[in-house]
């Protein structure tokens, strides 16, 4: 059984269906990107993943156990970390601050200065600056910032949503080298993502969204030679 498995999976916004029929499977120790274009249906699945959503119909099971009927706290505590698009820091917090809200279940508590270490070895520009409030760091410090306070929680799969949305082509490069590094770490990665070139470089798999259904789906090189790929998302 793959290490996350949705069959099925249905959702509405009201009387608006927002997600029909969705398959989708990651392996344990895999990056595994989800992509396309706005309002595909990309961060519904991850907000139906996580609990906040609940689905019509279909099926959310981690490790071989179903969590659709768990609230989101327990979702997290099975090993669930999820960075929603923007980051969502406490803005008037320090960095420090933001990373240990991070870890503030009893158990990544107890853990809190070996889980500070190990992003400040990830992050040293974290590090040197721990004691700055989070609204002075620049778009791409932030990003590092969120990251971070997702890896406090001790995850065993991270959900991305967007990191490289609204960063210099500089950070980007960042943050999927950092996403790369996670992965060596042994944390399982599921991308969204509209940076369609970069996600199938680092990803072994990929999905594509299109209102709300699942369009392609593939191993990443042969998605980067699809004809439809390259016309509708890669420009060529």
């Amino acid at each position: 059984m793959a290490f996350l498995t949705i069959d099925n999976l249905n959702c509405f916004y009201g009387n608006v269906q927002s997600l029909w029929d969705i398959n989708l499977r990651v392996e344990e120790g895999e990056v595994v990107a989800l992509l396309g274009a706005n309002g595909a249906g990309k961060t519904t699945l991850l907000n139906t993943i996580t609990g906040i959503i609940k689905p019509a119909s279909g099926s959310i099971a981690f490790m071989g156990s179903s969590i659709l009927d768990l609230t989101t706290s327990a979702i997290v505590s099975m090993g669930v970390a999820y960075l929603p698009e923007s980051g969502r820091l406490f803005n008037e917090m320090t960095i420090q601050e933001n990373l240990e809200m991070g870890a503030y279940s009893k158990e990544n508590w107890g853990r809190k200065k070996a889980s500070l270490a190990r992003v400040y070895d990830l992050f040293p520009k974290l590090a040197e600056r721990r004691r700055q409030l989070a609204r002075t760091l620049s778009g791409g410090e932030k990003q590092m910032l969120a990251m971070g306070r997702a890896i406090m929680s001790d995850p065993k799969i991270c959900l991305f949503d967007e990191l490289s949305y609204g960063l210099a082509p500089i950070m980007v490069n960042e943050v999927f080298r950092i996403v790369k590094m996670l992965q060596q770490e042994g944390i399982t990665i599921l991308l969204v993502e509209q940076n369609v070139n970069q996600s199938l470089e680092i990803a072994s798999r990929a999905y594509v969204l299109e209102n709300g259904r699942v369009a392609l789906s593939g191993d990443s090189s042969s998605l980067m030679e699809d004809d439809y790929i390259k016309r509708a998302y890669l420009g060529m």
